[in-house]
């Protein structure tokens, strides 16, 4: 299976949160379902059928990170010699050539991926532009609605 590249903030995201499930939601859950199961017939036991139910997502998302940690390529920036080049993880400031409006955006991994806290995606076409440029340059995007242009203001490894 290839790796899956995961910023080191993503990554401990992740770990907590699976830190969370095993710690506090799993044994919860298992608390859950050995009241309900008190409360005598399985089959019309709503409590019971709700907590196999959570217990079935939490089981479930548990493997889904446990296995997306292990798939992955947790790349550190502030370690890389990028020669101030754009790469995995970097912040970057750009310019629509067009409107002038100014945006920032951090490239990261597609499960970190978050448009509102302007967390693109690698393969993001936004991204695929921008990796490999400097500040000075202009990345043409060529995305759905047509070709953008942005000039690269600042690139920042945090």
């Amino acid at each position: 299976m290839n790796k899956v590249p995961l910023t080191v903030r993503g990554a401990d995201k992740l770990r907590n949160e699976l830190q969370q499930l095993k710690t506090v939601d799993r044994p919860r859950i298992i608390e859950a379902i050995s009241t309900a199961r008190e409360h005598g017939d399985l089959k019309e036991n709503a409590e019971y059928h709700a907590a196999r139910e959570q217990q079935s997502f939490t089981e479930g998302r548990i493997q889904e990170i446990e296995g997306k940690l292990s798939n992955a390529d947790i790349i550190d920036v502030l370690k890389l010699d990028t020669g101030g080049r754009i790469v995995f993880g970097a912040t970057v400031d750009l310019a629509d050539e067009e409107t002038g409006e100014e945006i920032c955006y951090q490239i990261v991994g597609e499960d970190e991926a978050d448009i509102k806290a302007r967390m693109i995606s690698i393969t993001s076409p936004i991204a695929r532009a921008l990796i490999g440029k400097s500040v000075g340059d202009i990345a043409t995007v060529i995305a759905p609605g047509g070709e953008k242009e942005f000039e690269i203001l600042e690139v920042r490894y945090i």
